[in-house]
């Protein structure tokens, strides 16, 4: 199992978040909420600014188009094994 996770290949990068950087953003962004000022530089600094302000932006957008793209049915729900890994 790996703790390394790569940003999707549409977002022309190879950036990797571990999965503590993982986590870190996803409880900054439950704190940060939409229509926060300047929410991605707090979410950078709330991860101990080991991501850029545009590197947290550019992440949280690859998520959300991939959370609409399973809703959307266009593409399958990931497969997680019973520890919450991806398979």
């Amino acid at each position: 199992m790996s703790s390394v996770s790569r940003s999707s290949s549409r977002s022309g990068a190879n950036a990797e978040w571990s999965t503590r950087e993982n986590k870190l953003f996803e409880e900054a962004l439950a704190y940060y909420g939409e229509g926060t000022p300047d929410r991605w530089l707090k979410v950078s600094r709330a991860m101990g600014g080991t991501k850029t302000a545009d590197e947290v932006r550019r992440h949280y957008e690859i998520l959300d188009n991939d959370v609409k793209l399973i809703e959307s049915g266009r593409i399958p729900y990931p497969n997680y094994n019973a520890q919450g890994a991806w398979n």
